[in-house]
């Protein structure tokens, strides 16, 4: 069974990459959806069309990813993620979309705002592992076993070991697209995690932005939390409970509660 996006594709040339989006709605303000390392665009479909009610929704397949191009090695830094969000925007012709990103992506979305401003950013549960800070919660050897399963033909049920909470259409489209995710670009982006820091980017964010955690998250964890608010008073950051790191997936509805109560405030006090 093959499960077929509801969304129109899309590709732009950035960076001499041809990158591949989803997009959803028709009008409104534009908002950029990110996913994170092992999540190609189809998996947040969910959240995107959601949103696309009252958004032109596109939802990136991030390099060595889904229908996007793979990256040569050395090419899944964040400076290359940041760089790719800021040619995407630039084709959708939108100075100030909003941003929303998850894990790896919401990495991505901090250092995109942090380099270029731009509009309202959301960032769920990013990675707070860097040089000095322990590693990442999920280790390279269970990320490479995933991909493994997934090449040789996974299924919901062994997809279901590590994401016991979701449904089974999103454990199906999880075992469908897993398979896309290029396993140097997976490999170095884990790196990352652990060899970037996130910190620098999150103090230079300014308003409108929101962080979300899940309040069961190993990720953004309540001492992590504790950090950010010292390292960055100016941007609030809301727990979304009964989730873990995989927010949206875990507790859709309190996520978009959080979400859409951001959009409306961030319209209402005017894009920076």
């Amino acid at each position: 069974m093959t499960i077929e996006p509801t969304g129109r594709s899309e590709f732009v040339k950035v960076n001499g990459l041809r990158l591949h989006l989803l997009c959803y709605g028709e009008s409104g303000p534009t908002l950029i959806i990110v996913p994170g390392i092992t999540s190609p665009a189809l998996t947040a479909e969910f959240v995107a069309m959601e949103l696309a009610r009252d958004h032109r929704v596109a939802v990136l397949d991030v390099r060595g990813r889904g229908r996007s191009d793979v990256a040569p090695s050395g090419g899944y830094t964040l400076d290359h993620y940041a760089e790719d969000l800021a040619g995407v925007i630039a084709a959708f012709g939108d100075e100030n979309p909003t941003v929303l990103g998850h894990s790896m992506g919401a990495r991505i979305a901090a250092a995109y705002a942090a380099r270029h401003g731009g509009g309202p950013v959301l960032l769920a549960d990013p990675p707070l592992s860097g040089p000095g800070r322990g590693p990442y919660p999920t280790s390279w050897e269970s990320f490479k076993t995933q991909l493994d399963e997934a090449r040789r033909g996974t299924t919901a049920d062994e997809v279901r070991r590590f994401y016991p909470k979701w449904s089974e259409r999103e454990l199906l489209i999880r075992a469908q697209e897993l398979p896309t995710c290029d396993e140097t670009a997976v490999f170095e982006t884990h790196r990352g995690f652990e060899t970037e820091d996130f910190l620098p980017y999150w103090r230079q964010i300014r308003p409108p932005a929101l962080l979300i955690r899940g309040a069961e998250s190993p990720v953004v964890t309540a001492e992590g939390e504790a950090e950010l608010r010292r390292e960055n008073p100016e941007i609030p950051v809301v727990s979304v409970p009964e989730a873990g790191h995989m927010i949206p997936w875990d507790n859709f509805a309190g996520f978009m509660a959080s979400v859409r109560a951001f959009l409306e405030s961030s319209t209402t006090t005017g894009q920076r």
